[in-house]
């Protein structure tokens, strides 16, 4: 009786393993099925991360240098994400182009002139990010994955924020270079969200848009303990052009932050123009920077 109770258990335990490993796949499936008739065009690199992560595909994906997801390997690429080849992009006949709001300005026209679909994501903030990924959840039917990927986001990110709660901060100066020209970043740029977050406070606080032309004497005036200088576009290029102007314009030898060396050039990968999923990763380094 013991060897045919145990048998059953046995054989009880090995049906449940395989009700469960079918259930899962049959929920895979689904969720394919599901956006199996939806043609989606990653239209910058944070996007195709926020996809993969939503497992979720794509048809096509931007010219990049970086590493993309292995689910995109393989895919044709539509052009920069500033610049798509709209040729390549109709004749592929998506169902949505995602991109960026930075770039819907200079994109939108293009798009409605061809009739292509395309929906542009507010990534200008971190709090921004985290409700485009719910939409987005929500509109392909990936409420799970979304709501795993804000919560595991917003837990780093309000462990960082503890730590520089309890610290008392820099005034910090942050400067975009794009090549041949520089913009002063205000509190409401993503780069301003990063730097308040992260314990500092914005020596243009107080200032609505997101970029300011810059006034060196003006600048001086603010009296930054840091100065943060990002690299759009061409990164090489654009130290090299901050490097020039800190050396040739006798107005940056009279700041405390380059006369103390605090001045940091800043990453592209982890600062970029708009949030991306690195945003705990870009934390922990202004972090470093700002309590070292």
């Amino acid at each position: 009786m013991l060897v045919v109770m145990t048998a059953a258990i046995i054989a009880g335990c090995g049906n449940d393993k395989e009700e469960k490993a079918v259930s899962a796949d049959t929920a895979e499936k689904s969720e394919t099925a599901e956006t199996s008739d939806q043609r989606i065009i990653a239209g910058t690199v944070v996007i195709a991360d926020i996809l993969d992560k939503l497992n979720i595909d794509a048809i096509a994906i931007p010219e990049t240098e970086k590493e993309l997801p292995g689910r995109f390997d393989g895919l044709p690429t539509i052009g920069n994400a500033m610049t798509p080849d709209m040729e390549i992009v109709k004749s592929m006949n998506p169902t949505d182009f995602l991109s960026v709001s930075t770039l819907e300005y200079d994109l939108e026209d293009g798009f409605e002139q061809l009739k292509i679909p395309a929906t542009f994501l507010n990534f200008q903030s971190v709090d921004s990010m985290i409700q485009e990924i719910q939409g987005l959840g929500e509109r392909y039917d990936r409420k799970t994955q979304a709501d795993k990927l804000v919560g595991d986001l917003q837990k780093k990110i309000e462990a960082a924020e503890v730590v520089a709660a309890n610290r008392k901060g820099p005034r910090v100066l942050i400067l975009l270079g794009i090549p041949g020209s520089y913009l002063v970043a205000t509190e409401n740029s993503y780069a301003g969200d990063l730097v308040k977050r992260a314990g500092g406070t914005n020596v243009m606080e107080g200032q609505d848009p997101e970029y300011l032309s810059s006034n060196t004497e003006y600048l001086h005036n603010s009296n930054p303990d840091i100065i943060l200088r990002l690299s759009h576009g061409m990164p090489d290029e654009v130290v090299e052009m901050f490097n020039e102007e800190f050396q040739t314009n006798d107005v940056w030898k009279h700041f405390d932050a380059v006369k103390n060396g605090k001045v940091y050039d800043l990453e592209e990968e982890l600062f970029g123009t708009t949030a991306s999923l690195q945003v705990p990763e870009a934390l922990s380094e202004l972090m470093k920077i700002f309590f070292r």
